[in-house]
């Protein structure tokens, strides 16, 4: 266990170079009690979050590298600012107001994440704000950008509060009709980054519904009752309780790693997700404004990618709750809309709140 540095403020330091030279910074965003997290401009990633158990020890709660050149390597969107469109559109591709688009096939047979090179692989202009404890992040995405239409202008701002969270706030423009789905993949393990698996992890998600998936993880278009199935944590459940269990949705996508249908209503964040690690006492509690939550238990992780201190990330070693809109939204006219229109704005909103018990 490591402990937290004292001192409020955002400190910046060099973290790497990209191929082409140009240097990278990391910054560092902590509050009056120690909680901290820092992220990189390059691909808007959180790289450490410093949260504090029960005895007042802090641990790094997520998965990640030591520099930046671990980021630059194939990794499964460690940390990472995803976008312009978060999860899969099925075959990479969609049609906007009679107009044909075609996407890059990155995940199998479908678009996955926003491409070959989304939001996680750009260069974000940062501006820190020490007095807010907060770090905005600018991109402009030009009109044709892994095939999407229009010019996008993208801001996403970390917040660091008192109260132990990190906020997240983004806000994007379009000078023509587009797509927008934005979230951060964050792989949280509360014991600590490299404290093996999750199974213990003790996950609570306010949502009567999920978005059941085809065998290329693709939405078949219902919204199906998680009553009497595994999907059911509307009542706290251990990840590993049910996770093996004999269920078509579990084994198609080797464990979880779907999208849920939050019970949400109003323009403010609300609680989505919670979980608690009995060893530690963390708690993390997602507050968002989007319709849905991905649940994503690390199936796909097999050890390959080592990360910090060498570490090497197991199969289920962590969780992420990727807030967002649905799952190819742009070919399910039923689901939520996810188009962006120019003289609009996409706001979107997400919180971790971190605290013990």
């Amino acid at each position: 266990m490591n402990s937290a540095a004292p001192g409020a403020g955002i400190v910046s330091r060099p973290f790497g170079f990209l191929p082409d030279g140009q240097p990278v910074d990391l910054f560092q965003l902590r509050n009056e009690s120690g909680f901290e997290a820092s992220i990189t401009p390059y691909g808007g990633i959180v790289t450490t979050v410093m949260a504090p158990d029960r005895e007042g020890r802090f641990a790094d709660v997520v998965l990640g590298f030591d520099d930046l050149e671990g980021y630059l390597g194939p990794h499964p969107y460690i940390g990472a600012l995803v976008g312009r469109y978060a999860n899969r559109i099925a075959g990479g591709r969609f049609a906007l107001d009679g107009r044909k688009f075609v996407l890059h096939c990155n995940g199998g047979d479908n678009h996955l994440h926003g491409g070959r090179s989304g939001f996680d692989k750009a260069l974000w202009n940062a501006r820190p704000d020490p007095g807010a404890l907060a770090l905005t992040l600018e991109y402009v995405s030009d009109d044709g950008e892994e095939g999407y239409p229009g010019r996008l202008e993208a801001i996403v701002t970390y917040t660091v509060t008192s109260a132990d969270e990190l906020r997240i706030d983004y806000l994007c423009t379009t000078d023509k009709p587009t797509h927008v789905n934005m979230t951060n993949h964050s792989y949280f393990n509360l014991a600590g980054a490299s404290c093996g698996d999750v199974l213990d992890h003790v996950v609570t998600i306010d949502a009567d519904r999920f978005t059941p998936v085809d065998r290329t993880l693709i939405p078949i278009g219902e919204l199906c009752e998680v009553a009497g199935t595994p999907m059911d944590f509307r009542v706290p459940c251990a990840v590993g309780a049910r996770i093996d269990d004999n269920d078509e949705q579990l084994e198609v996508a080797s464990g979880y790693d779907h999208n849920f249908v939050l019970n949400r209503s109003g323009p403010e964040p609300s609680l989505a997700a919670r979980v608690f690690e009995p060893e530690t006492g963390r708690v993390l509690e997602v507050l968002t404004t989007e319709p849905g939550v991905q649940f994503y238990s690390a199936n796909f992780l097999d050890g390959q990618v080592r990360g910090k201190g060498g570490a090497a990330y197991g199969r289920r070693c962590a969780l992420c709750l990727e807030t967002q809109h649905y799952p190819d939204s742009p070919n399910q006219p039923e689901f939520p809309s996810t188009v962006l229109r120019p003289g609009d704005e996409y706001r979107s909103t997400t919180v971790y709140r971190f605290s013990c018990k």
